[in-house]
């Protein structure tokens, strides 16, 4: 926040060092598309033919529904709320141009030429082609002996795509190092600019993803998934997931907060390991519900500030993007803040905005990773149910009723 405070202590002439946020904004523009395609790779292949059975197949499309709710709720707030209006940017570029019909925009989506898409940062496009060459990839390592020539090719692949999306991760760690002073000149840029009024800004953003995020987890974890499928107490879940809750809350990682996230569902939930040792693993990787809204959410507040209007078929294209791009998002600290370029460049907004609101993205990426945590286990709670893999009478469950009617599942978690 020490940018702000320059800003208004400086005011117009805070707006000289412009250049070096600029610079901040260039070098994230710089590594959109590679991370893009390794980040993607990378997930697919966590996606392989032996994982997507019965249990692997209800997993990912719960995690693909729950996360599209997620964005359509973080964008419905969103329109409500309406965050950044009365906050203007000068000098963005900003494309205006009449959308086209939404038959050329999914035609659009499939690249006729996907090297094309690649060199123009078309990001619908590179996501589907990555999505489908993963895939594909994993489907025909799946067919082919163990030591063949093509096996041992799709491997080197996938190998290369690790190393080249850890080199990306250390790039974006040295671009975030310089991002302190990068984000110091933007918001002394833009407070000296506008003034306090890019508090109220700051205001309702955050109070815009904590209204979606309260209605997601209520909501949907809580109401429909807990209670509607799996038959449990939302309270009694929450207790069993507090210790998960709680470190998500404090270290902003859903990667490093697995090992606590899988013993409160082993111990506490008394999810069978068969299935969380596949859905929760898989979950703190494609299932970024808090991150794929804020994505949303972000696009709106832009758009605000740049005094556009976003249509509804632009609303659609943010939906996709950010579902796809919420697959390949690192369960790390503010990785969410590399993924808003590829969603702000879909629809043509500034991204500069970047820049603004990552001074309190560690504070709001606290709510994020909670919501991302809360949707795995929930997730997990219900393919666990649907499989004869919970038991409903033991763990925090033992002292809640059972309804009328509803089936519990005796198992141990031993296996």
């Amino acid at each position: 926040m020490l940018g702000a405070v320059v800003g208004l202590a400086v005011g117009r002439p805070a707006m000289s060092l412009q250049p070096i946020g600029d610079l901040f904004v260039r070098l994230l523009e710089m590594i959109i598309v590679p991370i893009i395609v390794f980040t993607l790779l990378m997930a697919t292949r966590e996606l392989s033919p032996k994982n997507l059975g019965k249990v692997g197949g209800q997993v990912v499309g719960l995690y693909l529904a729950t996360t599209a709710v997620a964005i359509a709720i973080g964008l419905a707030v969103s329109n409500l709320i309406n965050p950044g209006t009365g906050v203007t940017l000068e000098q963005t570029d900003v494309e205006t141009e009449q959308a086209p019909a939404l038959t050329d925009q999914l035609f659009n989506i499939v690249p006729a030429n996907p090297i094309s898409a690649l060199a123009e940062g078309n990001i619908l496009a590179i996501i589907f082609f990555t999505l489908a060459f993963g895939l594909g990839m994993t489907m025909v390592r799946a067919e082919v002996e163990p030591d063949s020539a093509v096996r041992n090719g799709i491997d080197t692949i996938f190998n290369v795509a690790d190393a080249g999306a850890e080199v990306m991760f250390k790039i974006v760690w040295g671009i975030m190092e310089f991002g302190v002073l990068g984000v110091f000149a933007l918001m002394a840029a833009l407070f000296g600019e506008i003034g306090l009024e890019a508090i109220s800004a700051y205001f309702f953003l955050a109070m815009t993803l904590t209204v979606a995020v309260g209605l997601q987890i209520t909501l949907v974890y809580l109401l429909l998934l807990i209670r509607g499928v799996v038959g449990g107490s939302p309270v009694d879940f929450l207790r069993g997931s507090k210790e998960a809750l709680i470190t998500a809350l404090s270290i902003r990682s859903s990667s490093a907060t697995l090992p606590i996230t899988m013993s409160d569902a082993d111990e506490n939930l008394r999810i069978k390991e068969r299935v969380y040792g596949f859905s929760l693993p898989l979950g703190a990787t494609v299932n970024m519900d808090g991150t794929a809204m804020y994505l949303g959410i972000v696009a709106i507040f832009a758009a605000n500030i740049a005094g556009a209007s976003l249509t509804l078929f632009e609303q659609v294209a943010i939906l996709l993007t950010a579902l796809l791009m919420s697959v390949g998002t690192a369960g790390v600290p503010s990785a969410s803040l590399v993924m808003m370029t590829a969603v702000l460049t879909q629809v043509g907004l500034p991204l500069e905005v970047i820049g603004m609101i990552a001074g309190i993205d560690p504070l709001l990426d606290r709510l994020r990773t909670m919501n991302n945590i809360a949707g795995d286990l929930a997730v997990s709670s219900v393919v666990a149910k649907w499989n004869d893999a919970i038991d409903l009478t033991s763990g925090v469950w033992a002292d809640a009723p059972v309804g009328v009617g509803e089936e519990t599942v005796n198992v141990t978690n031993d296996d």
